[in-house]
């Protein structure tokens, strides 16, 4: 797993992403020693994540598309989100790459923010992400997605493919559940997910497969300005006024925060 500022340490980020080792370790059973070894490098990820990660300013995870080019509207409205949620003191985080995670990752930075991003290790859409001021990139989708969520106090959801609908989900069902708190979960670019609300609707609430409450917890919008109050409020309930963190490196155990111009 690689970790640093882009542009200076990070310059080779993203360009040796062909890791088969979490396709090995899905596929089948190893050796026990195999086995035994694995669980401590996936350890390792999980420690030098949080290293990373854990002296950031209040995080809030945009999600979307890689495959989305900037001539497209909905990057437009990614931009504007993530400048919108860095003006309100928020720091950025995205999966790190192109299309829609590039976009809120850049319009943070436009805005002054903070922009992080997580990784994952690819053979293709793996093209550096140049607006992040910090990153992280790990093998393991599983300790990507822990990272993603365990830093945020809000989700944002923009139109994306199988990834962003993992990762909707995977968040949804964590609120449903009551294993992350009831945190801010909003969908972008109300036409796109139109049909998805409508199953929602007419096949699991219908058959009760959800409940009515589990639905209404879900906000979808196009309006920034009602993204950001939403996302703000629903962090005022955990942080109180300040969006801040108090969090103190320590210099002894080589800690450092991913804050800027760090």
């Amino acid at each position: 797993m690689k970790f640093g500022k882009v542009g200076g340490d990070g310059d080779g980020w993203g360009k040796a992403s062909r890791d088969v080792s979490e396709q090995r370790f899905l596929t089948e059973p190893r050796s026990r020693l195999g086995e035994l070894l694995r669980v401590v490098r996936i350890g390792v990820e999980f420690i030098k994540g949080f290293r990373a990660l854990h002296f950031l300013p209040p995080c809030v995870t945009v999600f979307g598309s890689a495959r989305l080019c900037e001539d497209n509207r909905w990057y437009g409205m990614a931009r504007d989100v993530g400048a919108g949620l860095a003006r309100a003191g928020f720091t950025v985080m995205t999966g790190g790459g192109p299309g829609i995670m590039e976009a809120a990752n850049r319009g943070a930075k436009e805005a002054g923010g903070l922009s992080v991003g997580c990784n994952i290790t690819l053979p293709h859409e793996q093209q550096p992400n140049p607006h992040l001021d910090r990153f992280v990139e790990f093998r393991y989708f599983f300790v990507r997605k822990v990272m993603l969520v365990k830093y945020s106090y809000a989700f944002v959801v923009l139109p994306g493919g199988f990834g962003t609908m993992d990762e909707l989900f995977e968040a949804a069902t964590l609120i449903q559940t009551r294993k992350i708190e009831d945190f801010p979960l909003v969908l972008m670019g109300t036409e796109y997910w139109r049909p998805l609300l409508a199953f929602f609707r007419e096949s699991l609430l219908a058959h009760g497969t959800i409940d009515a409450a589990d639905l209404e917890r879900i906000v979808v919008t196009d309006d920034v300005a009602e993204t950001v109050a939403l996302v703000l409020a629903g962090a005022r309930n955990h942080l109180g006024e300040r969006i801040e963190t108090k969090r103190k490196a320590s210099r002894w155990l080589g800690e450092g925060g991913a804050r800027r111009g760090s």
